[in-house]
């Protein structure tokens, strides 16, 4: 069989598989949970999750029908409203018996990813309806954003997380075993960004004029903030940031004659999510095309035969392992990494290699559901065999975006 054939009977057997089994993840209402809403795969339970329910619905969108699908969409972004608390605290996983409050041995601790706000622009706009179904709910978007202003933003004008707690890449060295409030994570301010534009957009519908106008500033600030702390001139690619700093002490003599005139320090760890800048639109096009050439091509560190590695393979933690609680970034191939980086490519005019993203992700899927039946949570770049968590559905769904675009640009048929 010729690799064109090949890579088609990959598309149908994803696609076949993903027919077959989509509807696993949808669940009714219960308990505290008054919406219907998505998880992740058959694999969960009846937990609802930040990212995972936003991505998996991007990816639903591509092939379901809308009518089945609108008020399981709906209810991701209602039921957690539902919980915003009035200091904008919002879990990043609910449950039927979810607790009514997000505290760690009595201090704050990480909530729900900065996605909310464009999980409801994405069904509003592919559902083509009106926002109107939101709009007494908008004052909660923002109340849950100003939980980031008020405890998780830095001086420097970038975002940090409070500690590693369900941060969503979950060992990324960046943030993993790191002191409280120490790392600005590129991931985390790539999010935000976009969820700032998406409030934006939001307000505009609802013709909020003073909202869209504030959250246009800050996602222009936050852009500033980035390109100053973030881009690395000298590597050429975007890293998090370091802010677990010493405080300048006037009255300290070894410091005063020369005190320092930074307050943050880039941590020089080459992760995948450093290509979020691409797909978050903060990259200019120079910096574009130092990462894809001197990173995203480089197989010494990302560029693997099944796709992005999820770690630079030259940085000391890399590591190819089974674990959950945490699960394993620190190199294996996830499908959403591969999915975040594609888009990336595409925004900025790389087309031919995010045909070979496309191609090496959708190869992986269709061999494992060829062996396996079913696909994993992560994968090993080398050998494309999957590694944990079968019966993971989620963003891998997001493969048939990615074909469904090779449809068009490459004539996958």
């Amino acid at each position: 069989m010729d690799k064109e054939k090949q890579l088609y009977w990959y598309f149908k057997a994803i696609e076949e598989y993903t027919r077959k089994n989509y509807k696993q993840c949808f669940r009714e209402p219960e308990g505290k949970l008054k919406h219907k809403f998505i998880v992740p795969g058959s694999c969960y339970n009846n937990s609802l999750w930040d990212w995972d329910s936003w991505l998996t619905d991007l990816a639903l969108g591509e092939f379901a029908d809308k009518q089945d699908i609108v008020d399981y969409e709906k209810g991701c972004v209602l039921n957690f409203l539902d919980f915003v608390e009035e200091d904008g605290t919002l879990p990043f996983c609910l449950g039927p018996n979810s607790p009514d409050k997000m505290i760690t041995n009595g201090r704050k601790t990480n909530i729900h990813k900065p996605c909310l706000a464009q999980h409801a622009l994405y069904i509003t706009e592919s559902n083509q309806i009106d926002a109107e179904w939101i709009r007494d709910k908008f004052h909660l978007f923002a109340r849950f954003l100003g939980y980031y202003d008020t405890y998780c933003k830095h001086e420097s004008g970038l975002y940090f997380w409070l500690d590693d707690k369900g941060i969503g890449v979950d060992n990324d060295p960046c943030t993993f075993f790191r002191p409280p409030k120490s790392s600005a994570s590129i991931y985390l301010n790539c999010l935000m960004y976009q969820e700032l534009i998406a409030m934006t957009k939001l307000a505009q519908m609802l013709k909020r004029d003073d909202d869209r106008l504030e959250y246009e500033r800050k996602a222009k600030a936050l852009k500033q903030a980035i390109q100053e702390h973030c881009w690395d001139e000298r590597d050429g690619f975007f890293y998090s940031v370091d802010i677990n700093l010493n405080p300048i002490d006037p009255k300290a003599k070894l410091h005063s004659g020369n005190p320092r005139h930074w307050n943050c320090l880039i941590q020089r760890i080459e992760v995948w999510s450093g290509f979020l800048a691409m797909w978050s639109g903060i990259a200019t096009k120079e910096q574009a095309e130092r990462m894809v050439r001197e990173h995203y091509l480089n197989e010494k560190t990302f560029f693997a035969p099944f796709g992005v590695r999820t770690l630079s393979k030259m940085e000391k933690m890399y590591a190819i392992i089974k674990s959950g609680n945490p699960s394993c970034w620190l190199g294996p191939i996830w499908g959403i990494s591969n999915y975040m980086v594609f888009d990336g490519l595409i925004k900025y005019g790389f087309d031919e290699e995010a045909k070979e993203l496309a191609t090496k992700t959708i190869t992986m899927f269709g061999r494992d559901i060829e062996k396996n039946g079913e696909m994993h949570e992560y994968y090993d770049p080398e050998t494309g065999e999957g590694i944990n968590n079968p019966g993971f559905q989620n963003w891998n769904l997001l493969s048939l975006n990615m074909a469904n675009w090779l449809r068009c640009h490459d004539g996958l048929e």
